[in-house]
Order: structure tokens, then C-alpha cells, then sequence
């Protein structure tokens, strides 16, 4: 089937086209061909390139390109495939059929760092999200309604995508007065309740103009449980924006803060992890994150940068954002220091001891390695001369270290490694299953960086193998 032949067996239908189909795209296409109060045909469309093309051929096959522990995704892929209202392909001419395009792209920002790992510049690049714009210009209707759900600079929907898309109009001799641009930013937490994180979550959302507001807040209605989770209007693009990249450095900043504190209470000899629970109590301070092995994913690692950008280079502002900026900073240095922590805590040298990783995604039942701190943390240790292998039940191939993870826990195992780090908040790992096969290895030592294993679980390893845990001081 072509892009026209499916247009065709969904005539009548309006036509919603997602501009990427990642880790956010892909799933939100699944929401909207699985809308509550609408009937959309939807189109996903990814770049021409290698792994864009392997995408959509998955996704018109049958086989839905993300692995997650979240049964809702193929429940609705196979509930869209039935009603034959999903399509993907790599063809940019499918947007001048679409009445509503949906941008799910990467903006990225290249990172400059030191031997420590501490953040010492970096650069934001509008190019590639520009060009994408133009292909959307090239070819929309004047009526359509872009709605803009990427992460961005504030300021990008004035400053970028409005003069791209009214001069693309202008350029085939369209009128611009009717084009509708919106921003909602996508709050995907990829894991157990993926699609939930979609459909039954709070929605910022924000317009250029009123009337852009509407179209915006009209389209959401169709695909978000707005009865339980009502939508929240800002007053222009600009707030918005902000208040995504405000949300994910307010985070950054409280595990940065955190991880100061870890480091303070293993030289203490304090369980960390006891103290933060005790505080969480008090209502107002329940949101305290505990220390881990580095901060991960998308969005924490980059979203304060992309808003310190954007107040010197959108906004207008003498300066960036200096606690925003140290947050990432000392984030991504939390991985080093897991590695140095280990480095210490295990008698002999790691030269040629083999170490197993648990979990090498950013986050717990998710199969998503990009930004993971486990590549810079085995990293480190490869440095050490450390002989490493992992394994992850959602990760078959490990493209940022060239690494296969083992998919079968017993076979990564039998490898008889000399220490186990639980790397990753794989549920797996905290199972009765999973206990016990540690339980039946050689003596060895195991590393909890993020204080998965409860206190009865580390008192019934502690009885064979040395276990050590990241802010847990000398527990």
C-alpha cells in the first residue's frame, strides 16, 4: 500500500500526520489512531535514512518498532492495524493531505565536556529542526494545524517555526491568515504506563493566536482523557515552552542536589536513602529525589541547556542560566563517580575482573539506551581494564558501546562474573527469581548504584556475597 492507496481506504477522515516516528511519535500515533472522541486516519512519517526506513516497514508489517513494558501498546497498535488507520512512511509529500501535523523530532544539544565528565561548553543547533519546518512549509494546506510537541528553546515557535511555515505558504502563493500553530509538550514517560503518559496525563498547551489556542485545545479533547486530566492554556508559545524545559530543570537541579548529599552521607556512614524517606512525610517535601548512578534519557540531560541557550540567544537575556547549566554539570559526572566509588569499595584492581551490568537503558522496563549513565559509567570501567558484559531483558543491542546485552539473566550469569552491578530499575531485578539466582552464584561482590535492593534483600545476599550500595553509606 502507498501513501495514496491508504488515503483512499480512510476517505472522510481527517488526516493527522506525526512528523517522526521515535520514541515519542511512534506512541503518540498509536493515541491518536486510538482516539477517544475522534476517527482519525494517521500517518507517521520518518526520514529517509537507514534506520528511519527499517521503522516504517516494521510499523506496516505488523511489528511495532518500540519495545516497552507497557501492554496498552499492543493492545492499540493491533486495534489500529484492524481498523487500518496507521500508516508510516518516509514520503514528505503525504503533508499536504494532513489537517493536523503533529512535530515528535529531536532538537539536540551537543555537549563539550572534560576528562571528568563535568559540562565545560555546549552548542545548540537549530538547523535540522529547521529543515523539517521547510518540509512542512513545502507542502501543508493553509489551513492545517501544526501542533509543535517538542522540546525546544523558548521562543522557537515565534522565532522559527511561524516565519518558516507563513514563508513557505507565501513562496506556492497561499494565504498565511489561516494557518493554525500550537505548542503542547509531550510529558512520554516510556515504561508501564507509556500510553498513559499520553492520554490520561495534565497538558500544557499554548497557540501563536487565539484562534491557533482553540484548534489546539480542540484536538487534544479528541485524545486526552480531559474529564480526568484537564488541560492547562498558557498565555503564548513562550510560556509553554518554558514551562517544559522550567519542569525538567527544576528535576535536574533537585538529583544534582541530591547527589551532593549522597557523597555526604557514604562518608558519614548514613543510609541516604532512610533519611530522603523519612523527609518525604512531610508533604512539602515529598518530591526529594534520591542519588543514583547518573541522570539519563532525553530530556533532563539537555532541557536546562536548550533554556539557558534560549535566554541568551531567543529571549534576549546578558546571561544563561548558571544553576541550570551546574546542575547538568554535576549530573553527568555522577556516573565517574559511581565507577570511583566501586574503584574503592572492591579490595584489588578491576584490571581484567569481569563485571556484569544489570540494565543498561537510562531507565527502569524500558528498552531506551540513548544519554544512558551506564555508557559513561562502563566506559570507566572499560578504562580501569575491566572485562565487561550486560544484560537487559528490553535492550538486544547496545549501539553506543557496540554491545549485545545478554537477553536470558542465567546465560549472563554462568559468565561467572566478579561483580554484579544493578545498573538499571528493571523490575526483574528485584524479584524473589532474580535474588535467588544471585544467591546460587560464587561468592562475588554486588553493586547497587541506584538502591533498587530493599534492606531483607541485602541482609539475604550480604549472607554469601559482599553487597555495597550508592548513598547507603556503610549499610
Amino acid at each position: 500500500m502507498n501513501p495514496q492507496q491508504f488515503i483512499a481506504a480512510n476517505y472522510g477522515k481527517p488526516i493527522v500526520v506525526v512528523q517522526g516516528l521515535g520514541f515519542v511519535g511512534s506512541v503518540m500515533s498509536l493515541v491518536v489512531a486510538n482516539a477517544i472522541n475522534g476517527d482519525y486516519a494517521v500517518i507517521g512519517v520518518d526520514q529517509d535514512t537507514e534506520a528511519g526506513r527499517k521503522t516504517v516497514d516494521s510499523l506496516n508489517r505488523g511489528v511495532f518498532p518500540i519495545v516497552a513494558d507497557d501492554p496498552k501498546i499492543n493492545e492499540y497498535f493491533g486495534i489500529a492495524c484492524k481498523r487500518g488507520n496507521l500508516f508510516a512512511t518516509i514520503d514528505p509529500n503525504v503533508y499536504a493531505n494532513a489537517d493536523v501535523v503533529i512535530v515528535d523530532i529531536n532538537l539536540d544539544v551537543k555537549k563539550i565536556s572534560n576528562d571528568k565528565y563535568a559540562l565545560a561548553d555546549y552548542s545548540v543547533t537549530l538547523e535540522p529542526f529547521k529543515k523539517a519546518m521547510e518540509t512542512i512549509g513545502a507542502h501543508c494546506k493553509p489551513d492545517v494545524l501544526i501542533l509543535v510537541e517538542t522540546t525546544v528553546p523558548p521562543g522557537t515557535c515565534r522565532n522559527v517555526v511561524e516565519p518558516i511555515i507563513k514563508d513557505g505558504l507565501k513562496k506556492r502563493g497561499l494565504q498565511i491568515d489561516g494557518i493554525c500553530i500550537g505548542h503542547s509538550y509531550e510529558r512520554v514517560m516510556p515504561g508501564p504506563n507509556y500510553v498513559d503518559s499520553i492520554q490520561s496525563f495534565y497538558r500544557v498547551y499554548s497557540g501563536i493566536d487565539e484562534a491557533s489556542a482553540d484548534a489546539v485545545e480542540a484536538f487534544l479533547k479528541t485524545i486526552i482523557r480531559t474529564d480526568e486530566y484537564p488541560l492547562t492554556r498558557l498565555g503564548n508559545t513562550n510560556a509553554s515552552e518554558m514551562a517544559k524545559v522550567l519542569e525538567n530543570s527544576y528535576r535536574a537541579t533537585n538529583i544534582a542536589f541530591a547527589v551532593e548529599w549522597s557523597r555526604m552521607a557514604e562518608e558519614a556512614g548514613v543510609d541516604l536513602y532512610e533519611v530522603v524517606n523519612a523527609i518525604r512525610q512531610r508533604p512539602t517535601h515529598n518530591n526529594l529525589m534520591f542519588p543514583g548512578i547518573g541522570v539519563g534519557g532525553y530530556c533532563l540531560t539537555k532541557d536546562p541547556l536548550l533554556a539557558s541557550w534560549s535566554r541568551k540567544n531567543m529571549i534576549g537575556g546578558a546571561d544563561g542560566l548558571s544553576q541550570s547549566e551546574a546542575a547538568v554539570s554535576v549530573n553527568d559526572q555522577m556516573p565517574r563517580y559511581a565507577s570511583e566509588f566501586l574503584k574503592k569499595r572492591y579490595q584489588e584492581s578491576l584490571e581484567k575482573r569481569k563485571i556484569l551490568l544489570l540494565g543498561v537503558s537510562y531507565r527502569g522496563d524500558v528498552g531506551d539506551t540513548r544519554f544512558s549513565p551506564v555508557e559513561v559509567f562502563c566506559r570507566c570501567l572499560l578504562a580501569m581494564g575491566a572485562v565487561v558484559f550486560a544484560h537487559d531483558p528490553y535492550v538486544a543491542a547496545w549501539p553506543e558501546l557496540d554491545m549485545n546485552p545478554y537477553q536470558m539473566l542465567d546465560d549472563a550469569l554462568g559468565n561467572q562474573p566478579d561483580i554484579v552491578v544493578i545498573s538499571a530499575g528493571h523490575r526483574l531485578y528485584q524479584n524473589d527469581e532474580t535474588i535467588q539466582a544471585l544467591l546460587g552464584c560464587s561468592r562475588m561482590m554486588i553493586y547497587d548504584t541506584i538502591g533498587l535492593l530493599l534492606k531483607d534483600q541485602i541482609s539475604k545476599l550480604r549472607k554469601k556475597h559482599d553487597v555495597i550500595v550508592l548513598g547507603r553509606g556503610d549499610l
